[in-house]
């Protein structure tokens, strides 16, 4: 699909194309529906992104909170399974599983959603190293980080759906 094939779709079919791309948040993609048109997947990515920027706190913790923990052995999005087994996650030894789970039980503790890293390039080393440095981050550093992260992640998908 293209940029301009996107703009011409009414919005349940927008909807339906690219709602995917915030994880289990296609609130995302309808709000941006009214930005159209876009003209360029940075104009697209800037539309979505602004989105989220002015929800509610309530609604972009939920959105942070709808995505799975990073080897995660449960049921995982089309998108988040690629994703993370490009980084080596479904191939994790029983020792780094542990190591991950721990983790992953003590970010969400205190921060109240799960480790979220754009993991695209990323081997399952980088990704134990980031989670063991981002758990000493601030409650609100890391909520921004996990923003951040989010978006990286919306980009990479936009990227994989819509040729450049």
């Amino acid at each position: 699909m293209t940029i301009a094939e996107l703009d011409l779709l009414d919005r349940s079919s927008f909807v339906e194309a690219i709602g995917w791309i915030f994880e289990h948040s296609p609130w995302v993609a309808e709000r941006a529906f009214d930005a159209r048109p876009f003209v360029s997947l940075d104009g697209l990515h800037a539309a979505m992104t602004k989105q989220v920027e002015d929800a509610t706190f309530a609604e972009r913790l939920a959105l942070l909170k709808a995505h799975p923990d990073l080897g995660a052995r449960a049921r995982l999005s089309a998108a988040s399974t690629e994703e993370q087994a490009g980084a080596g996650l479904d191939s994790l030894t029983p020792t780094e599983f542990e190591q991950l789970q721990r983790l992953n039980a003590a970010y969400r503790s205190r921060f109240g959603f799960p480790f979220l890293l754009a993991v695209k390039g990323s081997t399952k080393h980088d990704i134990l190293r980031a989670l063991q440095a981002r758990i000493e981050s601030t409650p609100e550093d890391e909520f921004r980080e996990a923003l951040r992260q989010v978006y990286r992640i919306a980009r990479f998908r936009l990227e994989e759906m819509i040729p450049l």
